[in-house]
């Protein structure tokens, strides 16, 4: 487990029964954002530093740092085959750089507000951004070129996310709403209403027949998308949920949550039966 904290550092957690945490400094301000890469060998962060760093998780935490944006970075997020990595920032731009050489290579520049949020479709061969300017816009990552432009949020957008089979998009956004786009057609398909404040992150069930929202509300909410439906509510945090995410595993599919430095995860073993359960609640230790 990967996090980053205001205090400019980078912790790297084992989640193994002796549970122990290494901390990683390097950034000069808050890191805003942190993702393994698909291998697990590469930790990526963004700062309010401005800068981008790749870190080999290991017991020297040593790092490289990319330097292009000019403004804090929100999201980061590697390419399905880890070569690439796309980020995003207040400076309102996106930027791709390469993993292996270690270089920017280049910038996406159409948002006129902060981007919070940055994708690869699963193939990598689009990205989506959102945008404080209350679009999501869709790239061509081999032209560079903007395909399509989504308006249909009445306010900030947060999150945006690929479905597995990278035919739609899902939204999430500071009206309270969740929406979902088909990218073929870039015609809007679903339209969800369910929460009560701002949406903060979303992420879909890797069968992509779910879509699983976080909230100021503190609540998590899981949609059929199916159906097109609210299919469950989950209570359990007492403030606001930042982040979901849904990871498949041997013993069940495993929805892990964040508010501030307490994680919440649970088990949603079949959702077609309603089978989901809390099964810890974590307060990581302090080093």
């Amino acid at each position: 487990l990967a996090s980053g904290s205001m205090d400019s550092c980078l912790m790297i957690w084992s989640m193994r029964p002796q549970m122990r945490a290494y901390r990683f400094v390097g950034h000069k301000d808050a890191v805003m954002c942190v993702q393994f890469s698909p291998s697990g060998h590469l930790v990526a962060s963004g700062s309010r530093d401005k800068t981008v760093r790749l870190w080999v998780p290991n017991v020297k935490g040593e790092s490289t740092v990319f330097k292009a944006h000019t403004a804090t970075v929100r999201s980061v997020q590697f390419s399905s085959d880890g070569q690439s990595l796309v980020t995003a920032s207040d400076d309102k731009t996106v930027k791709v750089w390469t993993v292996h050489r270690q270089k920017f290579l280049f910038s996406l520049s159409q948002h006129i507000n902060w981007v919070r949020c940055a994708k690869f479709s699963p193939d990598g061969r689009l990205i989506a951004s959102a945008s404080d300017d209350k679009t999501i816009k869709l790239w061509d990552k081999t032209s560079r070129e903007c395909i399509h432009s989504f308006c249909e949020h009445g306010g900030f957008v947060n999150y945006v996310d690929f479905h597995p089979s990278g035919t739609c998009i899902a939204a999430a956004g500071t009206d309270n709403t969740v929406k979902v786009w088909d990218v073929r057609m870039n015609r809007l398909l679903q339209h969800y209403q369910v929460h009560s404040a701002v949406v903060n992150c979303l992420s879909f069930h890797p069968s992509g027949n779910y879509l699983i929202t976080a909230s100021n509300d503190s609540t998590l909410k899981i949609l059929d998308l199916l159906e097109g439906r609210l299919l469950y509510t989950l209570h359990g945090h007492q403030v606001m949920v930042w982040k979901t995410n849904v990871d498949a595993a041997d013993y069940g599919d495993v929805l892990k949550t964040q508010k501030y430095a307490t994680n919440v995860t649970g088990t949603l073993h079949n959702l077609d039966s309603g089978n989901y359960r809390l099964v810890s609640l974590t307060s990581l230790p302090s080093i």
